[in-house]
């Protein structure tokens, strides 16, 4: 009985000790804490939209909810439906990234549309109702946020989500980002990836070859057919220059 009560010990020891010792950003993805702090830093930012409170969300590659966050102090301080949205984009994102091409929710809005190459693929992915709306409200947005731990689903086809590569390139999910224009959103969740050094992306559709948003659409109708439309004039010129401001990384050789 006594060696028994040792040994048992022992393994928690050992256990505290692994725990402790792992990295804030397990399987290369940040912790809740991380990605608080890095979207409250980029929502100080000028970003071309309103300048409001934002929620964040990441999945992992199998779409699985990790972190769900908010800027504010409250989680009332941001649009209450963008949290849902926020984890929909996540979920876009990742599920129509690969390996070797990286597709942001901006991307896909002009395929989506009537008669484009991709209509109806908003309507393929629904949201599951009981993982975005379940749970204790009083734990929204904390690290027992009610949807860390399930599968959201949803597609949502607006900017604001964008796919995770770690440096050796490994494509582990993705980040989606709500509570402004769609187009600062996009900003943002480009300036988030970029500071979670999670932007090793392999190439894109847009014409610097990522998958930053595309602002080609003239009455109505996208140029290279993976256009979204513009917001503001700041938010197109920002966006425009984060290839330079905040460019992505190369996967390390």
């Amino acid at each position: 009985m006594q060696i028994f009560t040792v040994s048992r010990r022992m393994v928690v020891g050992m256990s505290l000790s692994m725990l402790l010792a792992l990295p804030s950003y397990a399987g290369g993805l940040p912790s809740h804490a991380d990605l608080q702090t890095a979207l409250r830093d980029v929502v100080k930012e000028k970003n071309g939209g309103f300048g409001l409170n934002m929620w964040a969300t990441v999945v992992d590659r199998d779409g699985v909810v990790l972190s769900v966050v908010f800027s504010g102090q409250d989680r009332g301080d941001q649009w209450p439906g963008s949290r849902v949205i926020s984890a929909q984009k996540a979920n876009t994102a990742n599920a129509f990234s690969l390996p070797g091409l990286s597709l942001s929710t901006a991307n896909l809005f002009s395929a989506v549309q009537p008669g484009g190459s991709l209509f109806g693929l908003q309507h393929s992915n629904p949201v599951n109702p009981r993982v975005a709306y379940g749970g204790s409200s009083k734990k929204i947005g904390t690290a027992k946020d009610p949807m860390v731990g399930k599968k959201i689903g949803g597609v949502n086809v607006f900017g604001g989500g964008l796919a995770l590569y770690t440096e050796d390139g490994s494509l582990v999910g993705a980040i989606g980002v709500s509570g402004d224009s769609s187009c600062a959103d996009h900003n943002i969740a480009w300036k988030l990836r970029h500071a979670l050094k999670l932007d090793h992306i392999p190439g894109g559709v847009s014409t610097t070859k990522d998958d930053n948003i595309v602002n080609d659409i003239t009455e109505g109708t996208s140029a290279g057919g993976w256009g979204h439309p513009v917001c503001s004039p700041e938010a197109a010129a920002i966006a425009k220059a984060l290839p330079q401001t905040h460019p992505v990384r190369p996967k390390a050789k």
